[in-house]
């Protein structure tokens, strides 16, 4: 697939992120959306089992189930019922807590659901500072029952300054439990902007990062490190961000957006309750606009081509401004590195 087919936009996204409810059990420090209580509104079974239909109509080949906690949501099995009935790939991210060995046999009679458990630290030390007592091991035994089924399981990290040393020790640990593992970018938006500061990786961590992850192939972090890897692992998966383009977000009332990490009303593409799926899609401005993105200020970057600019959603809550370029690339680590060298030598 060219780059200027996916610039202009598919017919329909490859996949789409629903995020199905606000509603957590957890208050993890890095959540992207500070999910916590049901939003105001969210979508009523109607409502979502229409949108099924519509995303079905529409061609999209997975929906990405996220929150909150997706298992809070009473209906949120039989939304996946009538995903699987209309041959729609499920993928669910989910903290672990809420499953059991009766939800899980449930959830393998079909093999259309992936599903990603989140973890944040190959200690329970390291991972409950983070997501709360106790969720370390009540997440270990929730992977230990869906890696007995025919299930495809990952564990799924958000890289962070505490748990950046630890990731080799998860990778062996996600084998060991016989599951895959996923990296995810930390990013500031919802509670993770109130806790940036604090959590974020360091450049030379971001660094350190990319030079392992260009030896283990079989970890995935599908577009979240487009920005962060190496030339050797540019043919494993997209290279530029595909909001707008090869997917785009559902939040828990309707609105439409780029991507999880853009829910404002800056970015909303669009409500549900006002108008269809395939419309918003086709027709939206917001849409439009990351469609033809383009990141000028990078484009003399020997890595540009790795990256095309690397997440705007990043560079907006860090800059304002989604035309900036990404403030972590890893030309910046280098440089920022190299700047606190030259200071450090002059003082």
């Amino acid at each position: 697939m060219s780059n200027r087919y996916v610039e202009l936009g598919l017919r329909s996204p490859v996949n789409l992120t629903w995020e199905v409810s606000l509603a957590c059990n957890l208050r993890c420090t890095h959540c992207l959306s500070s999910s916590g209580e049901p939003a105001a509104g969210e979508l009523s079974t109607a409502e979502a089992l229409d949108l099924v239909e519509q995303v079905h109509q529409a061609g999209v080949f997975q929906i990405n189930f996220g929150g909150g906690e997706p298992f809070l949501r009473p209906d949120f099995e039989e939304i996946l019922v009538a995903c699987h009935g209309r041959g729609i790939m499920t993928c669910i991210s989910t903290n672990g807590t809420l499953l059991n060995a009766e939800r899980v046999a449930r959830l393998a009679t079909t093999r259309l659901v992936a599903i990603q458990v989140s973890m944040d630290g190959a200690t329970a030390e390291t991972c409950d500072a983070i997501r709360g007592k106790g969720v370390y091991h009540k997440a270990i035994e929730a992977i230990k029952l869906l890696a007995a089924t025919s299930i495809p399981t990952s564990i799924n990290t958000v890289l962070t300054t505490q748990n950046a040393s630890q990731i080799p020790a998860m990778y062996e640990m996600a084998h060991s439990l016989g599951v895959s593992l996923r990296v995810s970018r930390f990013r500031p938006s919802g509670r993770g902007a109130d806790n940036w500061e604090e959590l974020r990786p360091t450049p030379a961590q971001l660094l350190a990062f990319s030079d392992w992850l260009a030896k283990s192939g079989d970890v995935r972090t599908g577009d979240s490190f487009f920005s962060l890897t190496s030339q050797e692992r540019q043919g494993l998966g997209l290279n530029l961000c595909g909001a707008a383009k090869l997917t785009c977000c559902v939040g828990p009332t309707g609105n439409m957006y780029p991507c999880a990490f853009l829910q404002t009303d800056r970015f909303k593409a669009g409500s549900l309750r006002e108008q269809s799926f395939q419309e918003i899609w086709d027709s939206s401005e917001i849409y439009d606009s990351f469609r033809s993105l383009r990141i000028h200020s990078c484009e003399e970057c020997n890595r540009f081509d790795q990256c095309h600019g690397g997440c705007p959603a990043v560079a907006w809550h860090l800059k304002n401004d989604i035309n900036g370029g990404d403030p972590e690339c890893l030309e910046r680590c280098v440089t920022s590195i190299a700047d606190a060298n030259k200071a450090a030598q002059a003082a």
